[in-house]
């Protein structure tokens, strides 16, 4: 679990790290901040979701067995 944790976070960094959004003047920073932080936020959400099923799917076949 800890490394599909840490995976996930390597995917993040490599994808949105460099993303640059330019053509706004001096709210550039701003603009690409933003649009980094709610991306990572729904790709962190997702994320959840899909460790969150892969552990009951794990507990599920533990307690059948």
């Amino acid at each position: 679990m800890w490394v599909l944790i840490l995976v996930g976070g390597g995917i993040i960094v490599n994808v949105l790290g460099p993303i640059s959004i330019t053509g706004y003047g001096e709210i550039n920073w701003f603009i690409s901040s933003l649009f980094k932080a709610v991306i990572a936020i729904i790709l962190v959400v997702i994320w959840i979701l899909i460790l969150s099923k892969l552990k009951n799917w794990i507990f599920r076949n533990e307690i059948k067995s």
